[in-house]
């Protein structure tokens, strides 16, 4: 697995709290943000505001768009891939990642 999150990309993903048990990051990141690639374990998502659309590029060199109006919620499974906020918003998230 790629490096967490929070080390590849200090800019876009604080960490708000953390124990053994959880952690919780608060995901900013303006347009034209980008990162690159790293990883996240399970976690679930919370587009907090700035409903926007994010490119993935997973380690294979393949991308995907996904657009995430405000309000989403989904849980994620452990993942890889560099991001770039390709819309005009700026996308502010919670990721809850148990351990």
């Amino acid at each position: 697995m790629a490096e967490d999150a929070s080390k590849v990309a200090p800019h876009v993903y604080k960490v708000l709290f953390e124990n053994e048990r959880l952690r919780i990051l608060d995901v900013t990141m303006r347009p034209g943000d980008n990162t690159d690639m790293h990883s996240h374990p399970d976690y679930f998502y919370y587009q907090i505001s700035g409903g926007g659309k994010v490119k993935f590029t997973m380690p294979s060199g393949e991308t995907a768009e996904l657009d995430l109006p405000e309000g989403v919620s989904m849980w994620r499974e452990a993942e890889e891939h560099a991001t770039e906020n390709v819309g005009g918003t700026t996308v502010r998230a919670l990721f809850i990642e148990p351990k």
